[in-house]
């Protein structure tokens, strides 16, 4: 709406925050920055505004005219047609009166300042093929180096399109997270609302489902390429299915690599935390996944479900699968506080990883990463103070901004396996040993 209507349109962004996180304004900027805003945004941390135009819900659209009146509301989200066309409508009746002033209001954003990488969502690590995939999401990138961070190509122009071919023509759209199957890796393509498919040996990107429009049928089903998604935000793989947290219909989706057909695997597409079948539950924005196992040892997923501040896990049948809660409450319930089952409290985690039985995450908002046993339905802290910033040594007080992505890399010599960190907010790639009890930043080398 903002570029079709640039010379008539003035966004206001008011902020008014659920998660104590999203109150500071250094926050709020990042997070504008992140989502590359241009429009002014209000801070408005004690809900005043909210309070003054009597807002129940997120988001809440309030259309004002060109005095200053306020003509209509709209609570929850609005579809582009419906939205385009009352604009539209909108713009020719106060056009006939003469009533709209062209003239460029001369407002700049803060500069954002440039670094080798630009808010990286997730990060893949390959320990036995020695490689990192870093999902640059601002860069519309994936960079591949090895583990030292020694760059070995780059996947993507760097434009924010929808564009398939080799490394250097293809682009992407904020990509998220990545999965590896054999010599093929899976991309996210979060803001295309698409899977990409990129061939390690051909040096090629294609697509294997998604249009590049965002999808709003929480049940669609068919071949992949002609199905749309709805923000893909993580990938997870066992035995042909490609399973992907689909943060933007609140939904768990399958992607069957034999034949490309996809589903939904989890998820009414009601946002909430209910618990049951898979056709019947409630998920809240899933954001990160990966598959586990369960007490009896049989795969199982698990995935951060971060609106409401939670891990939960899901079936891999689909027909017998159900969705259960590890840890988190609801909608409303977040904080900073490690415990057992009911007592343990998160802030909108957002990146998931596995190993040896136990499930690391990173509890985005409260800067840290955490260790959730399964079995006792347990967390504790291992990684971060609880600052925001960037401090590397001691698990324990080093310091992160917003990480989002985890993965270990395995070695098949015995050394210990290293956690990496996409450490969204810091622009950064963090490296964790927790033998040594150290965390340090990782050098990128060849990357401009």
């Amino acid at each position: 709406m903002e570029e079709k209507y640039a010379n008539e349109l003035v966004v206001i962004g008011v902020h008014s925050a659920k998660f104590p996180n999203e109150k500071y304004a250094d926050n709020v900027l990042l997070a504008a920055q992140r989502y590359e805003l241009k429009h002014p945004i209000v801070n408005d941390a004690e809900f005043q505004v909210w309070q003054q135009y009597a807002c129940r819900a997120w988001p809440t659209l309030m259309f004002v005219d060109p005095e200053g009146k306020v003509i209509g509301k709209h609570e929850g989200e609005l579809p582009y047609e419906a939205f385009d066309d009352l604009l539209g409508r909108m713009i020719a009746e106060f056009d006939e009166q003469g009533m709209i002033d062209r003239r460029d209001l001369g407002l700049k954003p803060e500069a954002v300042a440039e670094t080798a990488l630009a808010f990286p969502g997730k990060v893949l690590a390959d320990g036995p093929g020695n490689r990192l995939f870093i999902a640059d999401t601002n860069h519309n990138r994936i960079v591949i180096t090895d583990l030292d961070g020694q760059v070995q190509a780059i996947v993507g122009s760097g434009a924010e399109h929808f564009t398939d071919g080799d490394y250097a023509s293809a682009a992407f759209n904020h990509p998220q997270g990545m999965e590896l199957v054999g010599d093929t890796l899976y991309v996210a393509d979060t803001e295309n609302h698409a899977i990409r498919r990129v061939d390690l040996a051909a040096g090629t990107v294609d697509t294997v489902a998604g249009t590049g429009q965002q999808g709003h049928d929480r049940r669609a089903s068919g071949p992949g390429t002609q199905i749309a998604l709805s923000s893909p935000w993580d990938l997870a793989h066992h035995e042909g299915i490609l399973y992907i947290a689909m943060a933007g219909t609140h939904q768990l989706w399958r992607l069957s690599l034999a034949d490309g057909m996809v589903c939904p695997h989890a998820g009414t597409g009601g946002e909430n935390i209910d618990n049951g079948p898979l056709a019947q539950a409630t998920l809240a924005q899933p954001s990160g996944i990966v598959v586990g196992s369960d007490r009896g040892g049989s795969p199982i997923l698990y995935f951060a479900d971060s609106e409401t501040s939670s891990v939960r896990s899901a079936g891999i049948d689909p027909v017998t699968g159900r969705v259960a809660t590890l840890v988190g409450i609801d909608l409303f319930a977040f904080g900073d506080r490690d415990g057992v089952e009911h007592h343990v409290r998160l802030q909108h985690p957002i990146g998931i990883e596995w190993r040896e039985g136990d499930l690391f995450i990173a509890d985005t908002y409260n800067h840290k990463i955490k260790k959730v046993l399964p079995l006792t339905r347990s967390v504790q802290t291992v990684l971060g103070s609880g600052a925001m910033g960037l401090h590397d040594g001691a698990g324990r007080l080093a310091t992160f901004s917003e990480p989002s992505g985890l993965s270990f890399a395995v070695f098949e010599n015995g050394r210990q396996p290293l956690l990496y960190i996409a450490d969204t907010n810091n622009h950064a790639i963090r490296v964790a040993d927790f033998e040594a009890d150290e965390v340090r930043t990782l050098e990128i080398s060849g990357l401009s």
